[in-house]
């Protein structure tokens, strides 16, 4: 039995993820808020819910800011006391991080914790400016650098340093494709081949339209709780038994290395010691890929494999449904969807459901242990959490 549960996911939500056209981001957090308590029935939101934590990146999609009491109050929580975190991509990683320490502090008993995005309604020029807000301002911003084009650093220096390829890059693309075809949540619910992914128009070389994941729209959510109470709850409860979080300069040019996520690897560190696990105890993971190349630089960081050999690692078909470790089942980023505030907690909403074996079409057999790997900007901050059924 692998390590001690800080803290018990008793319920969890999320959201249909896509162009939700019309809809506020407070309407689309009630779609989520609203599958978790339906999932509980033994819950009584208003009377058990202590805090809410909420993940969300950016107040310039909306011009709305003062988030927690916004989804406190659509959510039908309206005089509990709410929190939004902002740590860019890694926004609700980082709320899943406070909702835990408020569990264990033993100032809340039941928890909620989520986050949201809403990004569709606005052009691809000014998500990608907002988006970039993530990234240094004078040394970066300022140059007329983005995202696109700090992962593509990273990617030519892996292809530099190990010969890493487009192919590999692409064949992350197809899995995480042919996975979201499975998940009815997902944006992009449509497989892609090799072909389509390589002969994609070129967004920053090496990074073609099939390596970069979706401006999106979203939410999730999970109802914490003590361990010892969580059967008054559900009696499939899903521990997290391990908890990191790490920083690293916000300037990807400070960096020693372009090929790994020092972040990352702090973060995994820290939760596999806490959870007393190994990579090689991971059945199944919920990982960051905002672009193909982090899902490979992503294996290296959490002990999947050696750096260098995550290309090989998803070529071989490794970490496809069926293979030795599957990775991001929902589809990920790549097409599950970006909803940025949203990704932390919607990745151990996949999680929860492979634990519970709720994951239907998608699901892993017989897992018992999943992690997320959480990462915002261009890597300055990541979560990792390692998960256990109950």
């Amino acid at each position: 039995m692998k390590g001690k549960p800080l803290v018990s996911i008793v319920s969890a939500g999320l959201s249909k993820f896509g162009k939700l056209e019309g809809l506020y981001a407070r309407e689309i957090f009630a779609e989520a808020a609203k599958e978790a308590f339906d999932r509980c029935p033994k819950l009584d939101p208003k009377k058990d819910i202590q805090a809410l934590f909420v993940g969300h990146m950016g107040e310039s999609y909306e011009h709305q800011g003062h988030t927690g009491a916004t989804m406190a109050d659509w959510a039908g929580l309206l005089h509990v006391p709410a929190t939004r975190t902002e740590a860019a991509c890694a926004s609700s990683g980082a709320a899943l991080r406070a909702a835990i320490y408020a569990v264990l502090s033993s100032l809340a008993d039941v928890v909620m914790v989520g986050g949201v995005e809403k990004m569709t309604h606005r052009s691809t020029a000014e998500v990608t400016e907002y988006l970039a807000m993530a990234s240094d301002y004078p040394f970066e911003q300022w140059h007329g650098i983005t995202f696109p084009g700090l992962f593509a650093l990273m990617a030519t220096a892996h292809m530099h340093k190990y010969g890493t390829t487009e192919k590999q890059l692409a064949a992350v693309a197809v899995k995480n494709h042919y996975h979201g075809s499975l998940n009815p949540k997902s944006h992009m619910q449509k497989e892609i081949t090799l072909e389509n992914a390589l002969s994609s128009r070129v967004i920053a070389w090496p990074l073609k339209l099939y390596d970069c994941s979706l401006i999106t729209d979203g939410a999730s959510c999970l109802i914490l709780t003590k361990p010892e109470l969580a059967k008054k709850y559900t009696d499939t409860p899903v521990h997290i038994i391990g908890s990191g979080q790490a920083s690293d300069t916000i300037g990807m040019y400070e960096r020693e290395s372009f090929t790994s996520l020092t972040a990352a690897r702090l973060a995994a560190k820290k939760a596999y010691e806490m959870a007393d696990a190994k990579p090689e105890d991971i059945d199944v993971a919920e990982v960051h890929d905002c672009f193909t190349i982090a899902e490979i630089i992503a294996y290296e960081d959490l002990g999947f494999c050696k750096p260098g050999e995550g290309g090989q690692l998803v070529e071989k078909g490794e970490t496809k449904l069926g293979g030795r470790l599957p990775v991001n089942t929902s589809g990920g980023l790549k097409a599950k969807g970006h909803p940025v505030g949203a990704t932390g907690t919607g990745q151990a909403y996949e999680i929860f459901l492979q634990l519970t074996g709720q994951a239907d079409k998608r699901q892993v057999k017989s897992a018992e242990i999943g992690l997320t790997h959480n990462v915002g900007g261009s890597g300055a901050t990541a979560t990792i959490h390692i998960y256990r059924r109950g």
